[in-house]
C-alpha cells in the first residue's frame, strides 16, 4: 500500500474504496444503511475494518474499534474512514461519534453526509472536539451505493419499486382473467429475489382476493428464502382469515386505506425503506399517476393477448407530451422473456 505521507490522497481513496466494499457486505434490506468503515494508521495501512450487519448490530465504526481491541491495535490517532457520516443519536446502539471519540480517533473522512433529522451531526460533533470530520472522497459512489436509502430518508417515504409481467402487448391477464403463467420459470424466479430483496410488497385488495397469492420469497426448490418481505394488502376492504396471506412468515399488513400517499407514510413509520409493488393495475397505476415510483421492473413475455386486461390503468396523460419517460438500466433475457429495469428520468 503507498505510504501516506508520499501520497495521501492515493491512500486515502483506496481506504475509502475498501469501505464502500465492506459496506456491500452488509444487507440491503431493514431500516439501516449499508455502511463499511476501516482504521488507517499514520502510514497509510488500514490495520482494523468493519461493516453494519443490520438493525441492531454494531454500526460499521463501532464493529471497526471492535476489530481493533481483537487485534490488539491502539485506536488512538488512527484515522476513521467511513462511507457514511457517524451518527450522533442513540437509537438501537449509541453513537457512532461518541465511540470514536472514546476511542481516540484523531480524524474522521466520510464519503456520504446523513441526511436524517435524528442522526445526522456526527461530523459537527467531532469537530468541535477536535477531531477533523472531511466529507469525501468517493462521494459520488457512496451516494450511488446508498440512494434508495438516501431517497427514503429524505422525502419520508419508502423506495417504491413498481413490478409487472405482461406479454408485449401490454396484457397482464387473459379475457378470463388468468394470468398463471405469462412468464417462464426463470422470469418468476428473478422476481422472488426481488422480493426477497425488498422490506415489504404491496398488492391492492382486488388482487389480494382474485388471486389469494402467498406473497413469500423462494429459492429454486420452492424453500423460504432468509429473508421475508412484510406483505401489505393496500386498500379499505379486509381479506377473508383464510387467505394464504395469513399465513406469511413476515405476518401481514392491511392499511385500511387506498391514498398511495397515507400509504407510504404509514410504512416509513414502520421503518420500512424498500417496497416492491405486484400489482395490481390499480395500485400500481395509482402510485406512478402521484409520481411515487422510483423504479419499475418489467417483465415482458413474447406472447400476444389482446383484450382489456391491461398491465397498468388510467395513469391521467392527457397527450404524448406528457408521457412518463423512461431511462433504462438494465435489458436481460431471461429464458424466454424479456426483464427491463428503468427509472423515471426526473429521477
Amino acid at each position: 500500500m503507498p505510504n501516506a505521507e508520499s501520497n495521501p490522497s492515493s491512500t486515502l481513496d483506496a481506504a475509502m474504496r475498501r469501505a464502500l466494499e465492506l459496506a456491500r457486505r452488509g444487507p440491503a434490506v431493514g431500516p439501516n444503511p449499508q455502511v463499511g468503515c476501516v482504521l488507517m494508521d499514520s502510514r497509510g495501512d488500514i490495520v482494523a475494518e468493519g461493516w453494519h450487519r443490520g438493525a441492531g448490530t454494531p454500526h460499521a465504526e463501532v464493529a471497526a474499534l471492535y476489530d481493533a481491541r481483537a487485534r490488539g491495535v491502539d485506536t488512538r490517532g488512527l484515522t476513521a474512514v467511513v462511507t457514511l457520516e457517524p451518527c450522533n443519536h442513540t437509537g438501537r446502539t449509541g453513537p457512532c461519534s461518541e465511540a470514536l471519540l472514546a476511542a481516540g480517533i484523531g480524524a474522521v473522512h466520510y464519503a456520504v453526509a446523513d441526511p436524517g433529522d435524528a442522526s445526522s451531526g456526527g461530523a459537527a460533533r467531532l469537530a468541535a472536539a477536535g477531531v477533523p470530520a472531511t466529507h469525501g472522497p468517493r462521494t459520488t459512489e457512496g451516494e450511488a451505493l446508498l440512494h434508495p436509502w438516501l431517497t427514503a430518508v429524505r422525502r419520508g417515504r419508502p423506495w417504491v419499486i413498481v413490478k409487472w409481467a405482461s406479454t408485449l402487448d401490454g396484457r397482464a391477464a387473459a379475457a378470463d382473467g388468468s394470468s398463471q403463467w405469462i412468464t417462464g420459470t426463470t422470469a418468476r424466479q428473478r422476481v422472488h429475489e426481488e422480493r426477497a430483496a425488498a422490506d415489504a410488497i404491496l398488492v391492492g385488495t382486488g388482487t389480494a382476493l382474485a388471486d389469494d397469492p402467498s406473497l413469500t420469497a423462494r429459492g429454486d426448490g420452492g424453500e423460504l428464502l432468509a429473508h421475508q418481505p412484510l406483505p401489505v394488502v393496500v386498500g379499505e376492504r379486509r381479506i377473508p382469515s383464510t387467505a394464504k396471506l395469513h399465513a406469511h412468515p413476515a405476518g401481514l399488513l392491511e392499511t385500511g386505506t387506498r391514498d398511495p400517499h397515507a400509504v407510504l407514510r404509514q410504512l416509513h413509520e414502520r421503518e420500512i425503506r424498500r417496497v416492491y409493488v405486484e400489482g395490481g393495475p390499480t395500485l400500481a397505476s395509482a402510485l406512478i399517476a402521484a409520481g411515487l415510483a422510483d423504479e419499475y421492473s418489467i417483465y415482458l413475455a413474447p406472447a400476444l393477448l389482446g383484450g382489456d386486461r391491461l398491465a397498468l390503468g388510467d395513469l391521467g396523460i392527457p397527450t404524448i407530451g406528457d408521457a412518463r419517460r423512461l431511462h433504462l438500466t438494465t435489458v436481460e433475457q431471461l429464458g424466454d422473456d424479456l426483464f427491463i429495469s428503468a427509472t423515471p428520468k426526473e429521477h
